[in-house]
């Protein structure tokens, strides 16, 4: 049976679509394209089988289905774009299309439905304060961890509380929930939707002013998606702008460094110089540029759904991005997401390059 499918959400990008002049400039710097070296894994070639999906001129078929998700959604096409086409933007919106038509690959069938049962993508039946190990209470600041730092990755949240304790900070961990990002990047909306309310509603009870985060992701998502569907009555930060703002006094460390931008801290959300100026904070530290960095950095691989579905194409890009840092004895990155699939491949590259994020660094030299 042919499936065709009804792309109602397609159609608000239509034109973005029949914008695009086949250039191929965006081979250049896609990382699945990279990786998979066929034109259905680069954004021109996402933009013709949306445009079918669209016209009904191709059935949603798995072919079209893997192509369209294993987009990272890192963003750095539409950098590279003369066209300035909003790629992330009819690539998510056919991931919707294809999500109300009842098509979901297996593996994130699994994680939307750990989340609607379990309020995070791991299948975790403790909640994230259980997880860190404090209680909510009423503070002017307010730690978001997100569901990787909470549960997978637990020595950068407790990294960001402990530096929240050395600085003095009046601060809480939050009775959060997942953010919606993986839901969102899914292509289930209305889920991630709910997930922002509840997220919301929580935080405002324990009337926080500011809420800070370590995970770059759950940061996007507050800072960008949140304002466009709920009100955010409160004031959102990274850590590392949250760190860049603060008199350290750091012990020294005499080490070359080197800095990963997040797709989601850079490019999505315009975060560049914080970190930066965290690590210039550090006495002895060398820190040199990796050959694509800021705006041009390239993708760790782990976004967009992509690590969850497809890990050997994840652990690929990232091998090849820890590659650029081998000049480096650290790596760092402002993402727990970063930090995990970076270790992965540089794992698969044999690479000796240490990859930590930045709280990891800066919390014992504090």
């Amino acid at each position: 049976m042919v499936d065709y499918i009804d792309a109602k959400n397609l159609k608000l990008s239509k034109k973005d679509m029949m914008t695009c002049t086949m250039c191929g400039f965006c081979k250049s710097v896609c990382p699945t394209f990279e990786g998979i070296g066929k034109d259905t894994g680069v954004a021109r070639g996402r933009m013709i089988l949306s445009y079918g999906l669209l016209m009904k001129d191709l059935p949603a078929d798995g072919s079209v289905i893997e192509a369209l998700y294993q987009c990272t959604t890192c963003k750095d096409c539409e950098r590279r774009c003369p066209s300035k086409i909003k790629v992330v933007d009819v690539v998510e919106r056919a991931r919707r299309d294809l999500v109300d038509a009842g098509h979901m690959l297996p593996r994130h069938r699994k994680v939307v439905d750990s989340v609607r049962k379990y309020g995070n993508p791991y299948g975790e039946e403790r909640s994230v304060p259980e997880a860190l190990g404090e209680k909510p209470r009423r503070a002017r600041v307010g730690y978001f961890a997100g569901c990787t730092s909470a549960y997978r990755n637990p020595k950068i949240s407790q990294a960001t509380l402990s530096i929240l304790k050395k600085l003095g900070e009046d601060y809480t961990v939050l009775n959060e929930t997942c953010c919606g990002s993986v839901l969102g990047r899914i292509g289930l909306e209305e889920d991630a939707v709910k997930q922002m309310q509840r997220n919301i509603d929580a935080i405002t009870e324990q009337g926080v002013e500011e809420v800070v985060f370590s995970c770059a992701g759950c940061y996007r998502m507050f800072k960008e998606e949140y304002p466009r569907h709920v009100e955010v009555p409160f004031k959102v930060k990274h850590i590392s702008e949250y760190l860049a703002e603060k008199d350290l006094d750091l012990g020294k460390l005499e080490k070359k460094i080197t800095y990963h931008d997040p797709c989601h801290l850079g490019r999505h959300s315009g975060v560049y110089q914080a970190p930066r100026d965290v690590l210039s904070k550090v006495p002895g530290a060398e820190f040199k540029e990796m050959p694509k960095t800021s705006a041009e950095a390239r993708c760790c691989g782990g976004g967009g759904g992509v690590r969850s579905a497809f890990p050997e194409l994840s652990e690929k890009i990232a091998g090849r991005r820890v590659d650029q840092a081998e000049f480096a004895d650290v790596l760092v990155t402002c993402c727990p997401f970063c930090v995990t699939n970076l270790r992965s491949g540089g794992e698969k590259t044999g690479s000796k390059v240490e990859i930590c994020d930045l709280v990891e660094l800066v919390e014992p030299l504090l």
